[in-house]
């Protein structure tokens, strides 16, 4: 998927190069994220619930020195205050000390700008309504929180991770952890299960495929 369609694009786009009506993927990607996006059709659809459920990995960059209401570039900044010279001199040590202590089991609380429910009612929602919703912490694993790239304030980050797990929250506890806010910057999945991106097909592929 590249980076501006959201999944269900993605979705219409297989059924509209298919001719068929049973087509499903098996996990949401963000409207600004790329990468790797199992596509089900036909009798697979079937298939779709078993495949939601398996790890993921991703290639994360954030962005230190100001959080923003979606935890992502797409928000409104939460500060006004210019701190990205502070978070220019940010050590890399403070940082992979921080990502030490998000891995392995732990609990993350979800975006205000998510799918999660609260009281039947999806977060998103009453976010866009001026009313986030507080929710709780879940519990969810994180393999390793790699640095690729250290260039503060942009940091690159390679995720192996659980299904739930929210790329945007480790971005935005990472910054926090640091006393200077953070935001997702851009997200690429690269793995999902036993399926890497390199081996996918891009949507010009698909539909001049013969």
């Amino acid at each position: 998927k590249p980076a501006g369609p959201s999944s269900h694009d993605m979705v219409s786009a297989v059924r509209r190069a298919l001719r068929t009506r049973r087509v499903g993927h098996t996990g949401t990607l963000d409207p600004f994220a790329s990468g790797l996006l199992l596509i089900c059709v036909g009798a697979a659809t079937r298939l779709a619930e078993y495949l939601s459920g398996l790890d993921k990995q991703y290639h994360a960059t954030v962005v230190l020195g100001f959080a923003t209401d979606t935890d992502d570039h797409t928000g409104v900044p939460l500060t006004t205050e210019e701190t990205l010279p502070d978070a220019s001199r940010v050590l890399r040590t403070d940082v992979e000390r921080v990502l030490a202590g998000m891995t392995g089991d732990v609990l993350q609380r979800p975006p205000a700008y998510s799918a999660k429910k609260r009281d039947g009612e999806r977060a998103y929602a009453a976010a866009r309504a001026g009313r986030p919703l507080a929710l709780e912490p879940v519990p969810v694993h994180i393999d390793h929180i790699d640095i690729v790239h250290f260039e503060p304030p942009r940091v690159e980050l390679d995720v192996a991770c659980g299904s739930g797990t929210y790329i945007r929250a480790i971005a935005r506890d990472l910054g926090q952890a640091l006393g200077m806010g953070g935001h997702l910057a851009a997200l690429r999945r690269t793995r999902v299960g036993r399926c890497v991106v390199d081996h996918a097909i891009t949507p010009a592929q698909l539909i001049h495929a013969d």
